[in-house]
């Protein structure tokens, strides 16, 4: 990994004042991927919108010279939220039983990864946080189960699999300490 560019990272709970920089970040780290119907940007904006609605909503954006580069977004989910009613096998009560930070989507622009970004929007994602947990889902095939690693060398552990809708496939559950 090479040094992590200048950026400037922004925090926001307000979805109005960031929704088309997330739009277009998003559009072209999932470029390879738009043709699929969970991945087009309709049904990204969707989801986010849904999101963005629900309790704790945040969102964090690196910037460099004006431009968005990356930027990851999650909210709060608590015990009963229909992310832990989809995974399977049943994750633990120490997981489930109180409220979580569900990690829901993070991107970096291609010209942006492998530089420590991903991994300095992640940090500023949680570093406001008051969970115990923060969880994710990730295609284990993405990027030849690249990101899989990655997650894992971040110190997430797989605790199952969920399939967030029929179009999408089905995912690995992972989850860590906030902190």
């Amino acid at each position: 990994m090479t040094t992590a560019p200048a950026t400037d990272l922004r925090t926001s709970t307000d979805l109005d004042a960031i929704r088309g920089d997330l739009l277009d970040v998003y559009a072209e780290v999932r470029a390879p991927l738009l043709h699929l119907p969970n991945y087009a940007v309709t049904a990204f904006g969707e989801r986010i919108d849904r999101h963005a609605i629900e309790p704790g909503f945040t969102a964090v954006l690196a910037y460099a010279a004006g431009q968005p580069v990356g930027y990851a977004y999650g909210n709060t989910i608590e015990h009963g939220d229909r992310y832990w009613q989809r995974t399977s096998p049943t994750p633990a009560e120490k997981f489930t039983g109180h409220p979580a930070m569900a990690l829901k989507e993070i991107g970096v622009r291609p010209a942006w990864r492998k530089t420590g970004t991903a991994r300095r929007i992640h940090d500023a994602l949680l570093a406001a946080r008051d969970e115990k947990y923060v969880t994710l889902m990730v295609n284990p095939m993405a990027g030849d189960g690249k990101v899989h690693t990655l997650y894992k060398s971040w110190g997430y552990v797989d605790i199952g699999r969920s399939q967030p809708s029929p179009a999408s496939p089905v995912l690995t559950v992972m989850i860590r300490t906030s902190r």
